[in-house]
């Protein structure tokens, strides 16, 4: 009965390790935020700010150019996610359900594109933006985040596609449907699960993207996003930490809102999409 009682026990203490250790560095930031400057620079840490302030806060949101900031990185990320959704959904219906020549190569291409790191292509964009004066617009970063996402987002959905029965898909066709019909009316609904998850990636990867941003749109308050702001908070005595805490804390609120919104569906469609099809 002992050991039952310490087989029960250490997994919980293990987790709720684990959970101090991951949550510490979130807690410290919002607690930053909201310290005084003296406490922030303290040799004595303050772990909870009883006499908090705002100021940060203020200091942040009153920066140059932040709603151009927000703007910037909310059409980005949004037009990545959106666009490459649209691609994915019809890529990976055409590699689940369709069988041409060159399918096992292109499915061989998706995984490879999906294990490569994206920073080969960096000096590829850098080029073919700078020769097409494109440089500090928001066109090449939509385009490069989609092509950052898109090989997940094709994996993922294909293996939602390859589950789903393919005789519902032709009752639907044998009652009437095209296949066009059929797909949007009986297969895009079951979707769900893996369009949020790969939403919810999609977000996360284009959202926090910095060094591109850095290398395509050096020119202030062109096409520049909310990652380049988080390194502007510098004054003649070093680096603004409060307001940089307090920008970081804003930054993440987006993440955690679509994340809360949409995790039970996300986590299942991520473990889903790993073991179906």
């Amino acid at each position: 009965m002992r050991r039952s009682l310490i087989g029960r026990t250490w997994p919980n203490v293990l987790a709720g390790v684990l959970f101090v250790f991951f949550i510490f560095p979130v807690y410290w930031m919002v607690a930053t935020s909201f310290k005084k400057d003296g406490d922030i620079i303290s040799k004595t840490p303050v772990f909870i700010p009883f006499k908090g302030t705002m100021d940060h806060y203020v200091t942040a949101i009153n920066a140059k150019h932040f709603w151009t900031y927000v703007t910037n990185s909310f059409v980005v990320t949004v037009g990545a996610v959106l666009a490459s959704l649209v691609i994915a959904t019809l890529a990976s219906f055409a590699i689940a359900r369709m069988k041409f020549r060159g399918r096992k190569g292109f499915v061989l291409v998706v995984m490879a594109a999906q294990m490569a790191p994206w920073e080969v292509m960096t000096i590829a964009v850098y080029i073919i933006s700078r020769d097409n004066d494109m440089l500090n617009s928001l066109v090449p970063l939509t385009l490069f985040y989609m092509m950052m996402v898109l090989p997940f987002t094709i994996w993922t959905l294909r293996s939602f596609i390859a589950a789903v029965p393919k005789e519902l898909e032709e009752s639907a066709m044998v009652d009437g449907c095209t296949r066009t019909q059929a797909f949007v009316k009986v297969i895009f609904p079951l979707l769900a699960p893996g369009l949020m998850s790969t939403s919810l990636f999609g977000f996360i990867t284009a959202w926090n993207e910095f060094p591109l941003v850095l290398i395509l749109n050096k020119e202030e308050g062109h096409g520049q996003t909310l990652p380049l702001w988080l390194s502007s908070f510098k004054t003649a005595f070093g680096n603004d930490w409060g307001a940089t805490m307090a920008a970081s804390t804003m930054f993440a609120i987006p993440v955690l809102i679509l994340f809360v919104f949409l995790q039970r569906k996300a986590v299942g469609g991520l473990t889903d999409g790993a073991v179906k099809g």
